[in-house]
């Protein structure tokens, strides 16, 4: 039960981040990537920002369509391989972007991870 809380918390924020990334104004971006306001407000900028957006936002559908759309081992298999992307995502976006990412997107998924093996 605990790791269907989990995972539909990691999709969540994963179309969460979607809506920042795409939608999201410069400050809130700035703030959330630890950048300088005025990098983000680059047209450049705002459209790989849109363009990370789209693949966070499908993500998240992936995952929450995984758990609804699947059963038994499959499901869990998915999902985990799901997670363990999310995991090293986080790892990734920590070393070169903002620490936090660490904390905010890869916890939930590494304790989803952990419950869903167990």
């Amino acid at each position: 039960m605990i790791e269907t809380i989990l995972v539909t918390i990691v999709g969540i924020e994963a179309i969460g981040i979607m809506f920042l990334e795409i939608f999201g104004s410069p400050k809130q971006q700035a703030n959330a990537f630890e950048l300088d306001e005025s990098f983000v407000k680059k047209p450049e900028v705002k459209t790989l920002l849109a363009n990370q957006g789209i693949y966070n936002g499908l993500f998240g559908a992936l995952i929450i369509g995984t758990r609804v759309l699947l059963n038994g081992p499959q499901l869990t298999l998915m999902l985990e391989l799901e997670m363990l992307f999310v995991v090293l995502v986080a790892i990734y976006g920590s070393l070169t972007a903002a620490k936090k990412i660490i904390f905010i997107q890869g916890l939930p998924a590494f304790l989803a991870l952990i419950f869903l093996i167990l």
